[in-house]
């Protein structure tokens, strides 16, 4: 079976550091840090007090006010972004054929914020079940993905994914297989996330996951330094439009990247835990390798999951030397988590826009945060510490690895006619 081409032809983001796709790309280049204390309720209790919020959003500078309270913020988030993306690939909407055109987006928890206000009502109240009747539509995981098919009335196929962290590497995943395999012409995919509330501060520092490093917001996200104490729970989401290659250039888009493999495994370990010796980690990569018919030498850049936490960090750099051998030395490295913190679900999909745009403007963005080496690394591995490096970047890898053992994988290469 002859297998379609798969190109990238639109990007939307809002997160921690921007709240458009120029805005976040222009901070990673910079190394802005997005994390600061919480704004969104008093968490002067909590273990961990701050976190990578969006700044500057506001639900009504997006939708009617009705609209709006409709909607939970992760799938206001992921609106915002398709938005973005959408009008970013140029669609003419009388000529394109949305029949052909799906959906897939992830998230890993949904409307979290939701549930935790409908929980807080009812047990303020006499017992009498009162409950909104926007509640389960506005919760559930998949709801972002079916608004974003009713705005713009495409009928493809539409769904969600939900592999935790790696939710939206599994979308875009979807996706990818999807066109390739002549399903689709276009599919919007990516994955968004806001779950910066009391429960998921609460639940995340009662698994001892997050920094607590509160006299340090900024410089928190620390990956592969010594003194990393857990990851920074940050929120937005992301959007990459995939299309058949003969679609996008029969209409004449523009094209940021190719995607030419997506890789899947499981630790089949731990809950939570990454595998010690990175099993899972060399597992995918492999898998993503061959799927895009690639050597371990043709890849120029790792986006790697790089959360900050003492096991997850060397289990993935593990994985990758066993993986690349020498040519790991070769490679840069960097955790944009550094700056823009956790975003759960919707990581895979901000990560995945860094790597394509790193590998359209030869630049990669850095690793911030560091200040102490820590010995269980090889010194001659490239973690693009402080400051952004200009290289050619013909391929790009981006990693992440969800709770259950969860692992996927995706590799963009610049776009060749």
């Amino acid at each position: 079976m002859n297998l379609k081409r798969v190109v990238v032809t639109g990007l939307g983001a809002i997160t921690p550091i921007g709240n458009n796709v120029n805005e976040y790309w222009n901070a990673l280049l910079n190394g802005v840090s997005g994390a600061a204390p919480i704004t969104r309720f008093d968490a002067s209790k909590f273990k961990t007090q701050f976190a990578c919020e969006v700044k500057n959003y506001k639900t009504e500078d997006y939708f009617e006010r009705k609209e709006g309270r409709k909607i939970d913020l992760y799938a206001q988030f992921g609106h915002v972004a398709s938005d973005e993306a959408i009008k970013d690939a140029g669609f003419d909407m009388e000529k394109l054929d949305r029949n052909r055109v799906g959906v897939i987006w992830g998230s890993g928890i949904g409307g979290l914020i939701t549930f935790q206000e409908e929980c807080f009502e009812f047990a303020k109240g006499d017992g009498t079940p009162r409950f909104n009747p926007f509640f389960i539509p506005k919760m559930i995981s998949d709801i972002a993905g079916g608004l974003i098919s009713i705005k713009y009335g495409f009928h493809g196929p539409n769904y969600s994914t939900v592999s935790a962290c790696a939710t939206s590497t599994n979308a875009l995943i979807d996706a990818f297989n999807l066109i390739r395999l002549g399903k689709c012409n276009v599919i919007i995919s990516g994955g968004s996330e806001a779950a910066c509330c009391e429960a998921g501060i609460g639940g995340f520092n009662a698994m001892h996951a997050l920094s607590t490093r509160n006299d340090s917001p900024a410089t928190a996200s620390r990956p592969f330094d010594k003194e990393r104490d857990g990851f920074v729970l940050g929120e937005g989401g992301g959007c990459i439009i995939l299309e058949e290659y003969e679609h996008a250039i029969a209409r004449g888009a523009k094209i940021y990247a190719e995607m030419v493999g997506g890789g899947m495994s499981a630790d089949a370990h731990h809950i939570t835990s990454t595998h010690p010796e990175g099993l899972g980690a060399k597992l995918v990569m492999r898998s993503v390798l061959e799927d895009a018919y690639m050597q371990p030498t043709d890849i120029d850049y790792i986006n790697v999951h790089g959360t900050s936490t003492p096991v997850g960090d060397p289990s993935e750099i593990k994985g990758i030397q066993d993986v690349f051998g020498d040519h790991a030395f070769k490679l840069n490295i960097s955790s944009t988590k550094s700056m823009t913190g956790h975003l759960l679900g919707g990581a895979g999909a901000i990560e995945a826009i860094a790597a394509i745009l790193a590998v359209k403007n030869d630049i990669v963005p850095p690793t911030i945060n560091h200040f102490t080496d820590d010995p269980e690394f090889d010194p001659r591995l490239n973690f693009t510490f402080h400051k952004a490096q200009k290289r050619t970047v013909n391929a790009a890898l981006s990693n992440t690895f969800g709770f259950g053992g969860h692992n996927a994988s995706v590799i963009f290469k610049k776009y060749i006619a």
